[in-house]
């Protein structure tokens, strides 16, 4: 059968017009992977060692398009290292330094993030080992970059899920890498435009972010660079207020007192004060005066032998007074000095005072 040109056009011309679920499955994911946005490298980390010999473990850690393919490059390594997905655009891997490999402080590591055909770069601009510093201490001959605005929108939540957007204008052709305290390694910001420098950093589970965090933005013009510190909080004033949660059982000491009781005196006090009393009043009274003298002698007595005896009974604790979170107080009582004070932090479980620090 002999085939034409006109033949082939026709089905070039029938292919195109195709809807893409009647193209060979081949043909489909060519289409889908050239519609595929180029992936991107957000972050890019390295936790430094205090030196590179031979079994010494380097932990890297990639931030960036999740569902991809992560592979790094040591200069001097004899070997590249794939990086696993630990969660949703995290990529994670060690390299075992082996004795014939011949990595240095500042040698160079790319990495690559491959998303179907579509594949993004970036070389970490720190370096491998502790104190030695990724940039020269030198000056570089040539005008400085310079970053003439670094700005971020702020937050009213610092949490996991939640939106940082930043962005440095300066020198542009650069590169731009934020360092964010409580964020591990750097955040890489791409040029959207000609010396505008922009991303949106979403703030993960494992941060620990800040208001007042230190952000610190360095844009690097081949060897040069210049660093600006964020003068910006980046959680908004309209952050809504978490009500603290209470204790109720916490609390804290509002009074120690000394409190005396006075027993009661018995039967026995009550006995002898009487006699002596009457004792007396017969001494004291004559004919029916004495009579009077004895009965009213006899009533003192009693009553001074039974108070006599409650003082000689009287008793003492202390008493410790706790006002509670919640607002209600609770009083715990001690035989002797309970060594608290006015102002200590307490917790009560089951009626036993704890120091709460």
């Amino acid at each position: 059968m002999k085939i034409t040109h006109k033949f082939l056009a026709g089905v070039i011309a029938m292919s195109a017009l195709m809807p893409l679920s009647l193209l060979p499955i081949q043909a489909q994911a060519q289409q889908y992977s050239q519609s595929q946005a180029t992936p991107r490298i957000e972050g890019f980390s390295v936790d430094e060692v205090r030196r590179l010999d031979p079994g010494v473990e380097l932990d890297f850690a990639i931030y960036g398009t999740p569902g991809g393919q992560a592979t790094l490059r040591i200069a001097g390594a004899t070997r590249n290292l794939t990086l696993v997905e630990t969660e949703a655009g995290l990529y994670e891997g060690t390299y075992i330094i082996s004795s014939r490999d011949r990595i240095e402080a500042r040698s160079p590591v790319t990495a690559n993030l491959r998303v179907g055909n579509q594949v993004s770069s970036a070389v970490l601009n720190e370096s491998l080992q502790v104190g030695v510093g990724y940039h020269s201490d030198k000056a570089m001959p040539g005008p400085q970059p310079r970053i003439e605005s670094f700005d971020v929108e702020p937050v009213a939540d610092l949490s996991g899920g939640n939106d940082l957007r930043f962005t440095v204008l300066g020198t542009p052709g650069g590169k731009v890498d934020l360092a964010i305290k409580g964020v591990k390694g750097k955040v890489l910001l791409p040029e959207v435009n000609s010396g505008e420098y922009a991303i949106t950093y979403t703030i993960r589970n494992r941060d620990r972010i800040k208001s007042n965090s230190v952000v610190t933005a360095n844009l690097r013009v081949g060897e040069r660079v210049t660093s600006v510190t964020l003068g910006k909080a980046l959680q908004s004033a309209s952050a809504p207020v978490r009500a603290a949660r209470i204790c109720n059982n916490c609390g804290t000491v509002e009074a120690v007192n000394l409190v005396e009781v006075k027993g009661e005196g018995g039967y026995l006090g009550t006995i002898g004060g009487g006699v002596v009393g009457a004792l007396l009043g017969s001494q004291i009274g004559e004919g029916r005066g004495r009579t009077a003298a004895q009965i009213a002698g006899a009533l003192g007595g009693a009553y001074a032998g039974h108070t006599i005896e409650g003082n000689v009974r009287k008793s003492s604790h202390y008493e410790v007074l706790v006002r509670l979170q919640n607002g209600a107080t609770q009083t715990v009582s001690f035989a002797a000095e309970p060594g608290y004070r006015v102002g200590d932090k307490v917790k009560i479980n089951d009626g036993v005072i704890v120091r709460n620090p």
